[in-house]
């Protein structure tokens, strides 16, 4: 006999969502649980290092070396390797296909779609995304008038106290977009295109995170 449905439930593990440390996500700010802080990720373009000349790559390491010196933070670099979604790509083949009136090379055409689909199938290429995580954690110090009377006398903190209203929140919000725009300029110098992540993209970064089969399928349950 089964057992019923509120034992079932009650011996259930607990939701993934509660393993998250993600309290909520607003205004393109990630809000972390427990008065964690706040985070806000920036998506970086990439450059061929290895085809630069090595006056270039001097200069690039030196500027590199330049702008992590001048940070008073820290920072995150995250990169992202998914397989290569050549779906649209493919798309834009068949219709090239379908409004071409020369056979011959209707047929090209088609033997090349065949072509980039054998090879991305066999070579399994992936593409690379590169995120750049801008942390703030607003310190006990700074908060110690609103949550000295929460705090045991002689007890050490446990870390800062959960947001208490919007006011606060956009007070914090300030100070990270402060050191939002300090590492978009230092990566602009050198040579890279840098944009902050807004709300709905998070939500699809965090989806694809911890969602990666799904997502795959997702991307690649386009028509051909």
């Amino acid at each position: 006999m089964p057992p019923p449905p509120s034992a079932a439930r009650k011996r259930a593990g607990p939701a993934a969502q509660e393993f998250l440390l993600v309290e909520t996500i607003r205004d393109g700010i990630i809000v972390l649980k427990a008065g964690l802080g706040l985070r806000a990720v920036l998506m970086a373009s990439s450059l061929n290092f290895a085809l630069k000349a090595e006056e270039e790559q001097d200069a690039l390491i030196f500027q590199y070396e330049n702008f992590l010196n001048s940070l008073d933070f820290p920072l995150q670099i995250v990169v992202q390797s998914r397989r290569l979604n050549i779906g649209p790509y493919l798309e834009t083949l068949v219709q090239r296909q379908k409004e071409e009136t020369n056979e011959l090379l209707k047929v090209q055409v088609g033997e090349y779609m065949e072509f980039v689909k054998t090879f991305v199938e066999l070579s399994q290429v992936v593409s690379k995304t590169f995120y750049v995580v801008v942390p703030f954690q607003p310190s006990v110090v700074e908060r110690r008038s609103a949550i000295t009377k929460a705090l045991p006398f002689f007890g050490p903190p446990r870390g800062a106290a959960p947001l208490a209203d919007d006011g606060e929140f956009a007070q914090f919000k300030n100070q990270l977009l402060q050191r939002v725009d300090t590492v978009i300029l230092g990566l602009r110098r050198l040579g890279l295109r840098v944009t902050q992540l807004d709300t709905d993209e998070l939500i699809e970064l965090f989806y694809i995170l911890y969602n990666p089969s799904e997502s795959q399928k997702v991307s690649e349950a386009k028509p051909e």
